[in-house]
Order: C-alpha cells, then structure tokens, then sequence
C-alpha cells in the first residue's frame, strides 16, 4: 500500500533581508533527483551574480534520498539548517534553494544557521503544504436507471467523482483512498444489485490543503 504524505502545494519564492543579506527561498515540489539536478543548475545561472545557492531536499518513498549542499558557505551552516526544517516539516519531493546575496556583515555560524532556517521556513509558508492521499482509480459504469440514486449516495460518502461520462450507459470516473477499497466496491455493488461493472484503472494521489 502506498503512503501518505506531506508536501509542498505549488512553487514559490520568497525573499528575506537579515542583517543587510539578501535571502531568496526557491521551493519546488520535484519527483526525481534529475528534477532537483535541473532546477538546481536553472537557479544557478538565473543567479550568477549571488554568493551562494546553497539548497537541499527530500525525495522517494520513504524519504530515500536526501542531499544538502552549503555552496561555499561554513560546513553545516546552509544546506544541513535546510534539510533540518523540510525533516522537521515531514516534506517530501521537495526542493529548497536559499540564493543568498552578501550584504556586508558576516552572520558567524550560529547566525548562518538561523538565518538559512528562517528563509527555508518563509519559502515554505509561501508555497503552503498539501497531504497527499493514495487512492485507486475507478470507473463504474451505470445504466440512466441508477444515476439519480448513485449520485445522490455519493454527496453523503468520502468517495470522488472525477468524471461522468455519459454514452450508451453513464460512467463515473472515481478516486477512492486505498484503505476504503474493499468498502467502496462492496457499498457500490450494494447499491446497484450488483448491476454495475466495476474496474479498477490504475493509482494516483489526491491532495489536501494543510495550510
């Protein structure tokens, strides 16, 4: 069975001063570390000019890979404090680079550290963080007779319809959470008499807005 789990909501940026420095939070959701390499190499060149890009993230089923990287900060001053706060967080397939563009006044490590922690949890707040729920695919095919009491139960239930597809018979395209499976399908031949034929289709994930 697949798990849920948290992640951001949409891309973002974010900018902070501290102590005349300038910190730019670039958040991303990524599925892969090639996703991570190319968003990486991306901000990279859109800023050239910055001191550091320095950035980590979490990605895979349970959390398998996770990288940091201090880009010519102090060791463990940058891309650790990163890693810390989207572990802290739960986050998942997420990337979080902290551009930083030297004001003049050296922060010292403790300083660095709280300074990159608090730009990488600005940037979160600003993308927002989703849960995500593994569901199974559905498609249930209805004769018209059926239509009026299906939809009516399924106003009242956790079940969702993605789509209605109407042909020779309705078909309703549905996201059911994996651990309501075995309920969906006996609840929906229950309320067909066993009419309706059944398919499962394929797995995905829907979200839910946290924050």
């Amino acid at each position: 069975m697949s798990q849920t789990y948290y992640t951001i909501k949409h891309p973002a940026e974010n900018e902070l001063i501290i102590q005349k420095s300038k910190f730019i939070a670039h958040v991303t959701h990524i599925e892969s570390e090639t996703d991570a390499q190319q968003i990486i190499s991306s901000v990279n060149k859109t800023h050239w000019k910055s001191n550091h890009n320095c950035y980590a993230y979490i990605v895979g089923k349970d959390n398998k890979v996770q990288k940091a990287n201090d880009d010519g900060e102090p060791s463990g001053t940058a891309g650790i404090p990163i890693l810390e706060v989207l572990k802290k967080k739960n986050l998942r397939d997420t990337l979080v680079i902290i551009t930083r563009y030297f004001g003049g006044i050296k922060l010292g490590a403790g300083g660095l550290i709280r300074a990159y922690s608090q730009a990488t949890s600005a940037g979160i707040t600003a993308s927002g963080i989703v849960e995500r729920l593994p569901v199974i695919l559905y498609r249930v095919t209805l004769d018209y007779s059926l239509l009026g009491s299906v939809e009516n139960s399924l106003q009242h239930s956790s079940y969702i319809t993605n789509e209605t597809i109407y042909a020779e018979n309705v078909t309703l395209e549905m996201s059911v959470r994996e651990d309501e499976a075995t309920d969906f399908t006996d609840w929906m031949n229950n309320l067909t008499n066993g009419q309706s034929p059944i398919l499962k289709v394929g797995k995905s994930f829907v979200e839910v807005n946290l924050t």
